[in-house]
């Protein structure tokens, strides 16, 4: 069975990873939440590419309660691949941010996710090769200032995929977090066109890292050759800050 759930399908990134994932034989859950046109036009585009394959969109709120999380799951057809794709951030000073924004950022970034791993569980143990991925940062390794719960919440991801990682490792479930540096992207897009410049003065490889060079990652990391490799951070930064 190869079926991948990616949250946060209809993001620069989200979207080059279903890409690579539909041609590397995928079949696809494409998650979203605002943006249903964006999620059925890649839907349509991937099944004229691919009729021999699956691809559903999915509609879920990371703020949902408890309830409506276990309902959603337990609707899934089963699935091998989970990709958490999405993340949301806030440019501030932290004691400028509303206390309901701090919430907000670490429900979408961190607990909802875990909670959803929690009710996959059962369902990725049944199954050969089944693999989990977050998409995390270089700030979860190195915290930015102006972006301190966003670092935080990419760092806890780290640490969650090793230790979770050790759990299930025995059923050949892999669980890794992939970290980009600055990604040409709508979330950096920001900031300005000479603060984007300076960034790539500071990156060794001279330039933002596109959509494709985090996407070929992750298809690496679903392969059943990676059984060996869990409870890592593969950092995807161009020698930025590592």
């Amino acid at each position: 069975m190869k079926r991948a759930i990616i949250f946060g399908a209809t993001g620069g990134i989200g979207q080059a990873i279903a890409r690579e994932l539909a041609a590397d034989g995928w079949s696809l859950y494409l998650h979203y939440f605002s943006q249903q046109a964006q999620a059925l036009a890649l839907s349509e585009e991937l099944m004229q590419q691919y009729p021999k394959q699956d691809f559903m969109t999915l509609k879920l709120d990371f703020n949902s309660d408890d309830k409506t999380l276990k309902r959603i799951i337990d609707s899934l057809l089963p699935v091998n691949g989970v990709v958490f794709a999405h993340g949301i951030t806030d440019f501030n000073f932290l004691g400028s941010q509303d206390l309901s924004t701090i919430e907000t950022l670490i429900k979408i970034n961190l607990t909802t996710p875990l909670k959803i791993v929690s009710l996959l569980e059962p369902m990725l143990l049944k199954v050969d090769h089944s693999r989990i991925v977050f998409l995390g940062s270089v700030y979860g390794g190195q915290a930015s200032a102006m972006e301190s719960v966003y670092s935080a919440t990419k760092g806890a991801l780290s640490s969650f995929a090793q230790g979770y990682g050790r759990e299930v490792a025995s059923s050949h479930l892999t669980v890794n977090v992939i970290a980009p540096g600055a990604v040409a992207t709508k979330m950096n897009a920001i900031f300005s066109k000479e603060t984007l410049e300076q960034v790539k003065d500071e990156i060794p490889a001279g330039r933002l890292a596109k959509p494709e060079d985090v996407s070929f990652w992750v298809k690496n990391l679903l392969a059943p050759q990676s059984d060996y490799l869990t409870g890592q951070t593969i950092y995807v930064d161009g020698g930025w800050l590592v």
